[in-house]
């Protein structure tokens, strides 16, 4: 009974071994394979089957250190792709991911992050000027991290320039519908946002044309003060605002506002000025 045992081990042993040998075979004989096929993926800008097919190369190589080389190309191909077709979130998000693997050239893959990072912080300043703050905020955010708090800084300072004009343009508005002409003016030169500046062009225009006004009516009233019969001061201003917010034309609302008051205007050389009609005694 021993011999038969015996031969049956043997058997056992041999045809274990030959399909140990076969599995190897097939095995090394794939991963023969693999490379052409690495190569034809990139070719035809198949990332995921890049990726797939070094994943299965670095399953393959039991006595080496797996495929790094391979799969760093892959994610490295599939970075730069995505980013010319204009997904540049996700392309910043996959060579984040390339540099910390520590794989394939790593000084080029740190300086293409870097120069991605930079371009997409000019993008959205450039989209926060166009008055888009919200994108501007969405490309800063994937950029953010615990060595990277200068892009948390320059985002909380693109929201403070932001709320802070927003805040001037309300004012502005209120100040406005009260005429308050020279408030307004402060609070237009302080809108330092060029989308702010450019929503507040007509306001400006505006504020700038009553002034003018106000100052084309006071020049009129432009006299020595000694004379008791002339009308002058806040009484006269008033009456002139009155007769501009009427429609009236500098000139015609000092005539008018003048008038009003029981004066007549008068000339002296280049200025003008209001005269009582009847001195008061």
């Amino acid at each position: 009974m021993a011999a038969p045992r015996q031969l049956l081990l043997r058997l056992w042993g041999v045809g274990t071994l030959g399909l140990v040998l076969a599995i190897a075979t097939g095995a090394y004989w794939w991963e023969q394979q693999l490379p052409k096929r690495l190569q034809t993926a990139l070719a035809a800008n198949d990332y995921e089957a890049c990726i797939r097919t070094s994943e299965q190369l670095a399953s393959l190589r039991w006595l080496g250190e797996g495929a790094p080389e391979e799969q760093a190309l892959c994610r490295q191909k599939h970075a730069e792709h995505l980013w010319d077709q204009g997904d540049s979130i996700a392309a910043l998000t996959l060579q984040k991911q390339l540099v910390a693997s520590g794989h394939g050239d790593l000084a080029l893959h740190r300086k293409t992050l870097e120069r991605w990072r930079q371009a997409l912080m000019d993008q959205a300043i450039a989209l926060f000027r166009e008055g888009d703050l919200q994108q501007a905020l969405a490309l800063l955010d994937p950029l953010k991290g615990s060595a990277r708090s200068s892009i948390s800084q320059l985002s909380a300072t693109l929201m403070e320039i932001w709320n802070r004009n927003q805040l001037e343009q309300r004012r502005l508005v209120q100040l406005v519908e009260q005429e308050r002409w020279w408030e307004a003016l402060d609070s237009l030169n302080k809108l330092d946002h060029p989308w702010w500046q450019q929503r507040a062009s007509a306001t400006r225009q505006e504020v700038e044309s009553a002034i003018q006004a106000l100052d084309e009516a006071q020049q009129h009233q432009q006299h020595p003060a000694v004379r008791a019969d002339v009308i002058s001061g806040d009484r006269l201003d008033a009456a002139v605002e009155d007769q501009l917010l009427q429609g009236l034309d500098p000139w015609t609302a000092f005539s008018m506002g003048c008038s009003d008051l029981g004066g007549r205007v008068e000339e002296d050389g280049p200025e003008s000025f209001c005269r009582r009609s009847s001195p008061s005694p």
